[in-house]
């Protein structure tokens, strides 16, 4: 029988292990872009739903996954997330002219609202220009 200080070194040695193990994959996984990076991120969450025992979303993930296996290609993903930039830019263009007339007009209430919207665009844009990277 292991004696409670060899028990505390073998529990801490697994932790460390799990641990290394998990920084791994995490690494791989920033390492992926494109279409690669697409399908480790839902086979990821198809192993999320496995373990939370949620088949509908296993089963909605697995044929997300069938299909950017069969269907991405780095170049059409690409197009696609630049494509997302420029909607999003023009979106933020949008807005703030919302936000100019608004307080053109001085209504309080519609600066505030319009103010609110273009802050989401711009979020919307951050988040576009994220995934170009990936």
């Amino acid at each position: 029988m292991l004696s409670l200080h060899a028990l505390r070194h073998l529990v801490t040695a697994a932790a460390l292990g799990l641990f290394a193990a998990s920084a791994v994959a995490a690494e791989s996984t920033k390492t992926l872009t494109g279409c690669a990076a697409k399908r480790d991120e839902i086979q990821q969450q198809i192993e999320h739903a496995k373990a939370a025992g949620n088949s509908a979303q296993q089963a909605g993930l697995e044929t997300a996954l069938s299909q950017v296996k069969n269907n991405c290609t780095d170049e059409q993903l690409e197009k696609s997330r630049e494509q997302k930039v420029l909607d999003a830019q023009h979106e933020v263009k949008r807005r703030e002219s919302d936000l100019q007339k608004a307080m053109a007009k001085g209504d309080p209430e519609k600066i505030d609202s319009r103010k609110n919207k273009l802050a989401e665009a711009r979020k919307e844009l951050d988040e576009a220009k994220k995934q170009l990277d990936r």
